[in-house]
């Protein structure tokens, strides 16, 4: 079995920066064609779009897959230019600290919206569209779909309580969708990454070695994860090699959630 995807067309959402964009890049490294999809069209063109014209294993799309019209644009662009959709990877989140005990906060709405919501319903209009194009008389995998979670689904952080809310129901997506699918022969399996260095931790560690010590203190591989280490995952998921798994959170933490207490760093 091989851990390729070349030649797959791939969906990257959150692809503008941070772990999104990196999984965007590997995937294009490994051969496969690449949409990279994201709200902010000003940050997809300044680390992509330049090449956007002379490479033509990739597309950028940029809108707000909170719109359902917008998901369709954005698999009608995919097909138009690749003719099909292999893999969807959900890599758009959103982090907001707020108190727990604020009524008026709506961190929660928010971020059930952008973390789960629009996940689910471009995997469901995703998945649609693999059964359309599948051979009927096949009988592997047509599809995968990989989902970013987080490890603050397992974790107790209360000023995190809506971004962990939110990442535990993306966990249990995953899992429901995985049994929905599988007759389907679509696969659905999430990465849940700890501390990563992306550029807003890059950002939260500048000038602050203590923090820094601090996220390292509390993983047992004794530092912080580049963004290579998640898109492997990703990857590896999205290939052959992982044919018979899916329903699958795989956590790439280090091994922090083996022993990260209440008060360790939120990142």
């Amino acid at each position: 079995m091989t851990f390729s995807i070349a030649g797959k067309t791939a969906i990257v959402t959150g692809a503008a920066n941070g772990v999104g964009l990196a999984i965007g890049r590997h995937f294009l490294r490994e051969g496969a064609n690449v949409v990279f999809a994201d709200m902010d069209e000003a940050s997809l063109e300044r680390q992509v779009g330049e090449q956007a014209d002379e490479d033509a294993t990739f597309r950028i799309f940029a809108g707000d897959l909170r719109e359902r019209l917008t998901i369709k644009n954005l698999l009608s662009l995919t097909v138009d230019a690749f003719e099909r959709i292999d893999i969807l990877v959900n890599a758009s989140r959103q982090m907001i600290a707020a108190d727990p005990l604020d009524s008026e906060n709506d961190a929660m709405e928010t971020l059930l919206q952008q973390n789960l919501m629009t996940a689910l319903r471009l995997s469901q209009a995703t998945a649609k569209r693999m059964i359309k194009q599948a051979d009927p008389e096949g009988d592997g995998p047509i599809g995968a779909i990989i989902n970013l979670s987080s490890i603050a689904a397992r974790r107790t952080h209360p000023e995190l309580l809506a971004y962990s809310v939110s990442s535990a129901a993306l966990d249990q997506m995953t899992r429901s969708l995985a049994v929905a699918l599988a007759p389907k022969r679509i696969r659905v399996n999430a990465v849940a990454f700890g501390s990563v260095m992306s550029a807003s931790l890059k950002g939260a560690l500048k000038d602050n070695e203590e923090f820094r010590e601090e996220i390292v203190d509390h993983t047992p591989l004794n530092r912080i994860a580049g963004p290579s280490e998640v898109s492997d995952a990703v990857q590896y998921l999205a290939s052959d090699a992982s044919s018979f798994v899916t329903g699958q959170i795989i956590t790439v933490d280090g091994g922090r959630t083996l022993i990260d207490p209440v008060t360790a760093p939120a990142h």
